[in-house]
């Protein structure tokens, strides 16, 4: 482990350029990646599910903390800096090369992990939606640790009556405890974003009874989708969810931004299954 030529070299000797088109940005700051992968927790032993590893900098921090790691990367020129570092940390590192959002995060990994990673700003937030809507709960997943722009952690974790507060805060706060674990500068990256950055921590935890995912997701879909309308417009769309808020003594005369997450989750019980 101590052999282990500094993250510029490898990107220097593969001759590996961040790509705009895949959304990546490079982290070459060990410290800091060693933070990243210290906020799950102690990992020796443990499953982590990595997503765009590119030249291996945050997979790093993961192996030197004892994780097994299953990484899926879809760009081929980073392929040889990660086989590299699957060599110096035998049996650790398992690479898959493809898009992520065709893998299937269960069968890569073989049983429950944690998820940990430096997503590509392109399909972060797609991936994340996806892990959040799983029929099945408790997920396969224990944990996520995500690097997003720091506008859509706030998102994430955003409470009602705030600009940034959405589907996304509803999805992953009513079944989910979410937080910003830190917030980082875009000067540690390479090329530096035009944005800052911030680490999201989420834990999946008890899910309300008598609540469908789908119908949740159908009901904040249609009121954020005109976030700035009544929910007597915005709901219409959805069969019964006018009558499910008199029921919820929910004013129709409401934005949907006004509605807390227990709102949204008490809807949804009213509606059922979707």
């Amino acid at each position: 482990m101590s052999n282990l030529p500094p993250l510029r070299d490898v990107i220097a000797a593969h001759g590996l350029r961040a790509s705009k088109a895949l959304g990546q940005n490079f982290l070459l700051d060990e410290q800091l990646l060693d933070r990243i992968a210290a906020v799950p927790g102690p990992l020796a032993g443990e499953r982590v599910f990595e997503v765009g590893p590119g030249p291996g900098g945050l997979t790093r921090a993961l192996l030197r903390a004892g994780a097994n790691v299953t990484a899926v990367e879809r760009d081929a020129r980073c392929l040889p800096a990660l086989a590299e570092l699957a060599d110096a940390f035998p049996g650790q590192l398992r690479v898959i090369e493809g898009d992520a959002l065709k893998v299937d995060p269960v069968e890569a990994c073989g049983g429950p992990a944690h998820i940990v990673a430096n997503l590509p700003y392109n399909v972060g937030t797609a991936l994340l939606v996806d892990w959040l809507e799983s029929d099945a709960w408790p997920p396969w997943w224990k944990s996520a640790t995500l690097m997003f722009q720091a506008e859509v952690a706030e998102r994430i974790v955003a409470k009602p009556d705030s600009d940034a507060y959405g589907r996304l805060a509803v999805l992953a706060q009513w079944r989910c405890e979410a937080k910003i674990a830190m917030r980082v500068h875009r000067s540690a990256f390479t090329p530096p974003p035009k944005v800052m950055s911030a680490i999201v921590h989420i834990v999946p935890a008890s899910a309300p009874d008598g609540v469908d995912v789908r119908t949740l997701a159908r009901i904040t879909a249609a009121a954020f989708g005109q976030r700035r309308k009544m929910l007597r417009q915005s709901l219409k769309s959805v069969a019964g969810a006018l009558d499910a808020l008199t029921q919820a003594g929910i004013d129709e005369s409401r934005r949907a931004e006004t509605l807390s997450v227990a709102d949204y989750v008490t809807i949804a019980r009213l509606l059922g299954s979707a």
